[in-house]
């Protein structure tokens, strides 16, 4: 089945499909970075079918500069597949000439995304003074429809979080699921836990899929596995790292492990690359310090808890758990997009290396594989980790759609 991904992101459901045997038609997404990362991604999978990796290898060791890679490894059907846009108004015009102008007789099977999540998720709203009531982000489910109604595919799948069942009352919710139906669609939705599919991460999002009214199937029901695996996992092999600290490639630091293995997290090489940790000034560390101590002894930092002379605000009634220690012996709590900020809510969980998580680690705890590189350098690369949907819970996602058989 073709498709096409929309507010794409770095690409996290697109990798789920495409390993599930889907054929992605075109990206759109407005952050230039992530389409940088989306036109890498889609280069290693055309070299991955020639057998040929070994110049991906090159580039993401920085061997080969971006601009050889692009134009010896990729092509036009790529590179014109990533839309750099933005969704809605005048631009859509714009996307659909691109992505007609691609395979003109191609039909489109599947439209798969989530538009931005901020002004549904519970954080946005606590955070604005308007409850975010007044972001036209709450409308861009419109924008997505569409696109439904330029391509008329047999199947789409929404994503986003699930505040956008209880945004305004749940007026949106209510407003979408109409709306779709209005253009053409049956839909149903649920809630489904990336945990529950193999990711080391509690992160629920609700999943909502459309088929046409003609289309006779129903909503699938996911195969979820057993997951007592713990984030040890996905951090003992990788090399111990000072804040700051910039090599972009670094050997293991020793073999792998078998849920790397068996979710196919390493890539088969000996390298690893963007194990990259950000700064932190002196406060900060020692903050982290006086969380990974009561990590280690099984309590959680407070905010009120700090010394007087670590304190830089006076409220100490909200975000009590700005500073936050990964659970080593569990599953890390939900990944987002604050982590390109700071990494407060992201502390390794080790006295030896005191410091926020790394980019790959990040990346691991999403489910993105060794061999998945992001453009843009650490902060858009954290953004990017933060926002994307994880490649294990997408794969299983697509891998019922594919089941439908339509």
């Amino acid at each position: 089945m073709n498709f096409i991904d929309l507010f794409s992101g770095a690409g996290g459901l697109s990798e789920g499909f495409i390993r599930a045997g889907f054929n992605p038609i075109a990206h759109v997404e407005m952050d230039n970075h992530a389409c940088n990362t989306l036109e890498t991604r889609l280069i290693f999978h055309k070299l991955e079918k020639e057998d040929n990796l070994r110049p991906y290898y090159n580039y993401i060791q920085g061997k080969l500069d971006r601009e050889s890679f692009i134009k010896k490894y990729g092509d036009k059907e790529i590179t014109s597949s990533v839309i750099n846009l933005s969704i809605g108004g005048k631009n859509n015009k714009e996307i659909f000439r691109l992505i007609n102008n691609l395979k003109p007789d191609l039909n489109v099977d599947l439209i798969i995304g989530g538009p931005p999540c901020q002004a549904y998720s519970l954080i946005g709203r606590a955070r604005d003074k308007d409850s975010m009531l007044n972001d036209s982000r709450n409308y861009l489910y419109k924008e997505y429809a569409k696109f439904l109604i330029e391509y008329k595919p047999k199947v789409f799948v929404f994503e986003n979080v699930l505040g956008l069942i209880t945004a305004k009352k749940g007026e949106f919710f209510k407003n979408m699921k109409a709306y779709f139906k209005r253009i053409g669609y049956e839909i149903d939705y649920s809630i489904q836990n990336s945990a529950d599919y193999g990711v080391l991460q509690k992160r629920k999002r609700l999943i909502l899929i459309g088929w046409k009214k003609d289309i006779e199937i129903e909503y699938p029901v996911f195969d979820k596995i057993e997951n007592n695996w713990t984030l040890d996992e996905i951090l003992k092999d990788l090399k111990i790292l000072k804040p700051g600290e910039k090599n972009n490639v670094t050997k293991y630091k020793s073999k792998t492990t078998k849920y790397l293995e068996s979710f196919k997290l390493r890539n088969g090489v000996d390298f690893v690359t963007q194990h990259i940790a950000r700064p932190h000034n002196e406060r900060d560390l020692e903050i982290y310090k006086i969380a990974i101590d009561k990590f280690i002894k099984g309590k959680k930092l407070k905010y009120p808890d700090l010394p007087k002379r670590l304190k830089t605000h006076k409220n100490e009634k909200s975000f009590l758990d700005r500073f936050k220690v990964v659970n080593i012996n569990g599953h890390s709590h939900t990944m987002v997009a604050h982590i390109a900020k700071d990494g407060h809510h992201y502390i390794y969980p080790d006295l030896k290396q005191v410091r926020s998580l790394s980019v790959r680690e990040a990346a691991r705890i999403q489910s993105f594989p060794d061999d998945f590189y992001f453009e843009g350098g650490r902060t858009a690369a954290f953004r990017q980790i933060g926002n994307a949907v994880p490649p294990l819970m997408a794969e299983a996602i697509a891998n019922k759609i594919a089941e439908l058989n339509i």
